[in-house]
């Protein structure tokens, strides 16, 4: 395990306030809790993020998500388990992430439009964009995880 590095949000307040307006919106876009939760969990597990996993995977259970499908969530595409719009989300989040690799095929954004509207796919891309900048703060400047608890709904 690694030693923290920089308390970020206590050295860059304004960053962070900056940073969490991105995630209100996303939270308040009107795209499901759930879907935006395995969204969260899947580009951190693609970006190695712990801190990240520990917070979306105790906060997907809270919302009622099955430990069978988070267990299975990095072989998302080899399973029964997610519905068409969520493999369709899941599939938009790989390709977003990885975004230097494989400049967001277009058959991923044709399979995403089918499942999203235009605003919904803008939205989600947002909760991407969001989640991969928490993942590059998390890791760069080493934040411990395993004490975040989720709030009580």
């Amino acid at each position: 395990m690694h030693e923290p590095r920089i308390k970020y949000p206590e050295v860059a307040p304004d960053g962070l306030k900056a940073m969490l307006g991105l995630e209100q919106y996303a939270r308040n876009s009107g795209l499901e809790h759930a879907l935006l939760e395995l969204v969260k969990t899947r580009a951190s597990q693609i970006n190695g993020c712990a801190s990240c996993l520990d917070m979306h995977t105790k906060d997907a259970r809270a919302a009622g998500e099955t430990e069978q499908r988070l267990y299975t969530l990095s072989a998302w595409a080899e399973t029964p388990f997610f519905t068409e719009r969520e493999r369709a989300a899941l599939a938009w989040t790989e390709a977003v992430t990885r975004v230097a690799e494989s400049q967001v095929p277009d058959a991923v954004y044709a399979q995403a439009r089918r499942h999203f509207s235009e605003k919904e796919l803008v939205d989600l891309t947002l909760a991407i964009v969001a989640i991969n900048g928490w993942n590059r703060l998390s890791v760069a400047f080493r934040t411990v995880p395993g004490t975040y608890q989720p709030a009580r709904r």
